[in-house]
């Protein structure tokens, strides 16, 4: 999505061109459940997550793609300058293009020399310290959640 999309959306969530979307007081906290795996995450301070989090609980379906997992949400934005196509372990990226949420955990089918590359730089929205490399076991259509933890 053209970055023109992300100011544009913020303005009508924000009422103004220049105040920022109203964030609790400390950390953002956040469950994703996909099969029978839990990882616990908190979100960072971006446009991304403010969205995110404005739109909890958020249901889905997973889909695989080598070692990483996906799934769709209801969250539209534009590409954040920080967005990047590789991965590192931990992080909860936003893919802007299909409007989805992918978590990796090992190589992807594109990557090379090890590397978690993404199909399209994509936003990190959030961090965990939890064991992704559990997201394994998950098998494609288990259901999905991301809740208010």
């Amino acid at each position: 999505m053209p970055t023109h999309i992300l100011r544009r959306l913020g303005n009508v969530l924000t009422g103004s061109k220049t105040k920022a979307p109203w964030r609790p007081a400390g950390a953002r906290h956040v469950t994703i459940t996909a099969g029978r795996v839990v990882i616990r995450a908190e979100l960072l301070e971006t446009e991304t997550a403010d969205r995110i989090w404005m739109q909890l609980p958020i249901y889905s379906t997973v889909e695989t793609w080598g070692s990483s997992i996906h799934f769709e949400t209801p969250v539209e934005t534009g590409r954040e300058p920080a967005a990047s196509d590789i991965s590192r372990p931990g992080d909860i990226c936003f893919w802007c293009e299909d409007d989805r949420v992918i978590i990796t955990f090992g190589p992807t089918p594109i990557a090379t020399h090890g590397e978690m590359r993404l199909p399209k730089p994509c936003n990190v929205w959030a961090k965990t310290r939890d064991d992704v490399t559990l997201l394994k076991n998950v098998t494609p259509g288990e259901k999905v959640s991301v809740t208010v933890a």
